[in-house]
């Protein structure tokens, strides 16, 4: 089959945690046979920042280390939509594209396009922006992919869609894996971007404090720390050390003991059930995990024993002593997240999940598409 995926960026994982999966997903399909085009505008803030901080030498190491990974280039203004979903079977739009482009592509559907059309949503928008979502015309739209359940039932409770299916993020293992022979660099790595005060005080509570307290050697990597953040850091005893090119991201946790998962508080407080990328990406690497507590409320994972749970910073600090300091625990960790990721959390497992909606669809390998 034909895939046609329009997103924000394939390459640039500035500020972007979506091309992870995306990237994964790309990869499985090829390896299955697929034909995958991918499209994103030539502006998108993520690869102009990236080119802005680390020019083009940080966008080519990406392209080299996935060299059978392309993507086209296009201007709003000047892009030939009909060109570009020219014999597509399927065509995912992904929620951070212009809401004039979801809707012409929504028209080529409705005005007889013979592919299967789904919307991909893979952020808070729905709860913390509704508006926002609200002004997307999914009319002609086939289905919603959401990356976890409370979203799907938004897109149907709100009426912004008629049919949904849940479809979560995982780990591309290809990518991430143990590895070996990486020499230590220290206690704890944290890898995540500070954002716009959506978990600040989860920061200073369940990373800043327990770190200082137990004087571990630390560091953190990530971007748009505003002189605040990274005053507090230092201040913590924690090394700052800006952007991480998501493919060094398995390197890193192989040359530390530990990492944390701190949520932004719409998914800790309004949306259960929906851990962030690097949840699956840390346990695929073989590092222990700590969180601060969120409801996995769909069963991802097993807390407590694909990773440990801290209610509050006293008991983070008791977690990561525990872990620094028990080299049977800290075993015991990585062999259950590894396990549950090989099992449930690759992008191989979430390929055969779209493939699943499609034909529910009506979209299968063996047959040929038809009009809806």
């Amino acid at each position: 089959m034909k895939f046609v995926l329009f997103y924000h960026s394939l390459l640039s994982d500035w500020n972007h945690g979506n091309a992870h999966f995306l990237r994964g997903v790309v990869r499985e399909l090829q390896a299955r046979g697929h034909a995958v085009s991918v499209w994103e505008p030539a502006d998108g803030w993520s690869r102009q920042n990236l080119l802005a901080d680390h020019g083009e030498a940080a966008l080519a190491a990406i392209q080299d280390t996935f060299p059978g990974l392309r993507s086209t280039l296009y201007d709003p203004a000047t892009l030939d939509l009909d060109a570009a979903l020219e014999g597509a079977d399927a065509v995912l739009v992904h929620e951070w594209n212009d809401p004039a482009l979801v809707a012409a592509i929504g028209r080529r559907r409705a005005a007889g396009g013979r592919f299967r059309l789904l919307f991909h949503d893979t952020h808070h928008r729905s709860v913390s922006a509704p508006q926002e979502m609200a002004a997307y015309d999914l009319s002609a739209y086939d289905g919603v992919l959401a990356f976890g359940e409370v979203i799907r039932r938004l897109y149907l409770d709100q009426g912004w869609s008629d049919r949904a299916w849940t479809w979560h993020e995982a780990a591309d293992t290809a990518l991430f894996r143990p590895r070996d022979g990486i020499a230590p660099e220290g206690d704890l790595v944290w890898i995540g971007n500070w954002g716009d005060g959506e978990r600040s005080e989860e920061l200073a509570r369940f990373l800043l404090a327990p770190v200082e307290r137990l004087s571990l050697r630390a560091k953190v990597h990530g971007v748009r720390y505003p002189d605040e953040a990274k005053q507090a850091l230092a201040a913590a005893g924690i090394a700052y050390a800006g952007w991480l090119p998501n493919h060094r991201a398995p390197e890193v946790f192989a040359a530390h003991r530990v990492t944390v998962h701190v949520p932004r508080r719409f998914y800790s407080e309004i949306l259960p059930g929906i851990p962030t990328i690097r949840v699956f990406e840390a346990l695929a690497c073989g590092i222990p995990l700590i969180s601060a507590p969120w409801d996995d409320a769909e069963g991802l994972f097993t807390p407590g024993a694909d990773f440990l749970v801290a209610r509050d910073g006293a008991e983070m600090e008791a977690h990561l002593r525990a872990v620094l300091n028990d080299a049977d625990l800290a075993a015991a960790l990585r062999a259950r997240g590894l396990a549950t990721i090989g099992a449930r959390h690759t992008c191989a497992h979430r390929v055969e999940e779209l493939l699943s909606v499609l034909a529910d669809l009506g979209l299968t390998e063996a047959s040929p598409v038809e009009v809806a």
